[in-house]
């Protein structure tokens, strides 16, 4: 009984003292991971946190191509789809469906997480926001907006651009395996104010690339300063609806309402390949110019300080003999865009151990382009 007693005390005690040291959400992760069997952030965990809807209102189903499903995929892609897996494989060619592939239980209606992917469609909206007039220009200071951000170092000269491109110079450790590290406090915490604002800055915007999720948060924070509604509203009313997406969607939040902006948009692959459309046709969707070209260029253009990986919210990869731009998140999910051969392929699943040997670009993507282009040019 006393050895109970001790047991119950020290777990109180425990308990008490992460939440005194600001690692409370670590309660949180546990309970949505290690106690559902799961090791990590999984695809499916989207009914696990609040939400913001995104909605549609017209869906457009996509138009069949002729050879629609009529290919098999060669054994090796099959074999390294289901090894990495894979839970959607869709192929869009001139803008029509070519070929769409399941597996683990996954279907059309299927909606997983969207992780990191989110961080361009948050750029999106700033490139909406900026065509609408809301923000003026792209240069605007955070601090303009959140005048507390003034008294960092550094902070008062942070662009919207410096956030959109990566060169925010922010002190964020980007790293999904610590959790005492801030990415996990972002995702389990219950506050993002908590998990972003308190991050100091370790050296002059605009001087270094780093990718880090704390960065477009920051700039999903000034784009809702500067709407004044949620985000998931003004891509419901500026890009889903427009584009006809075929179902609702969800973009997780923290407790108070505020989109992870850097992630979590759960959906499913077939609306996902919209996206990338959007891209492939210079930001036009049938007759209307949902968001302007210029800005769709800017931002499928490889910065200088990123040596030609990235642009803003996108990876980049023309050094690849079939040159190609993409939304990448964690696990695998990926929409990529390949402008000579009029595709986009979509990957969602769980690959939890995708190699990157090229400044970050995952060696997965090569390997889908290179396979899909042979196959299906």
């Amino acid at each position: 009984m006393r050895i109970l007693k001790y047991m119950i005390g020290g777990a109180i005690a425990g308990a008490a003292a992460a939440y005194l040291m600001g690692y409370d959400y670590l309660f949180s992760g546990i309970s949505k991971t290690y106690l559902k069997g799961k090791s990590s952030a999984y695809i499916d965990d989207g009914n696990l946190f609040p939400g913001n809807p995104i909605v549609t209102e017209s869906p457009k189903l996509w138009e069949e191509d002729p050879e629609y499903n009529k290919k098999e995929l060669p054994k090796h892609l099959v074999e390294n789809l289901k090894r990495s897996r894979t839970a959607a494989f869709v192929v869009i060619r001139k803008g029509r469906i070519l070929h769409e592939q399941y597996w683990e239980g996954y279907n059309q209606l299927s909606q997983t997480n969207s992780f990191s992917m989110a961080k361009a469609v948050t750029v999106m909206l700033l490139g909406k926001a900026l065509e609408e007039g809301i923000i003026q220009t792209i240069d605007e200071k955070l601090a303009n907006l959140y005048p507390e951000f003034k008294e960092k170092t550094f902070g008062d000269l942070v662009t919207l651009k410096n956030l959109a491109q990566m060169e925010a110079g922010l002190d964020w450790d980007e790293n999904y395996n610590n959790p005492f590290l801030p990415n996990a406090k972002a995702y389990y915490g219950r506050s993002l104010v908590k998990a972003v604002f308190s991050r100091k800055f370790k050296q002059e915007p605009g001087t270094q690339f780093e990718y880090q999720s704390g960065s477009t948060q920051l700039l999903g924070f000034a784009l809702k300063k500067a709407l004044g509604k949620p985000l998931a509203t003004y891509l419901s009313e500026k890009f889903w609806i427009p584009l006809g997406m075929e179902q609702n969607a969800k973009w997780s939040t923290d407790g108070y309402g505020m989109e992870k902006t850097y992630c979590c948009i759960h959906s499913n692959a077939r609306d996902f390949a919209k996206l990338g459309q959007l891209f492939l046709d210079d930001g036009k969707s049938e007759n209307q110019q949902v968001l302007n070209t210029d800005f769709i260029e800017q931002m499928r253009t490889p910065t200088e300080k990123s040596e030609g990986i990235y642009g803003m919210g996108l990876w980049i990869n023309n050094d690849n003999p079939v040159r190609h731009y993409y939304f990448q998140g964690l696990q695998g999910q990926y929409i990529i865009v390949v402008p000579d051969y009029d595709m986009v392929i979509v990957r969602t699943g769980s690959y939890l151990n995708s190699p990157k040997n090229d400044r970050g670009r995952p060696d997965q993507v090569r390997f889908l382009v290179n396979e899909t282009v042979q196959l299906f040019q």
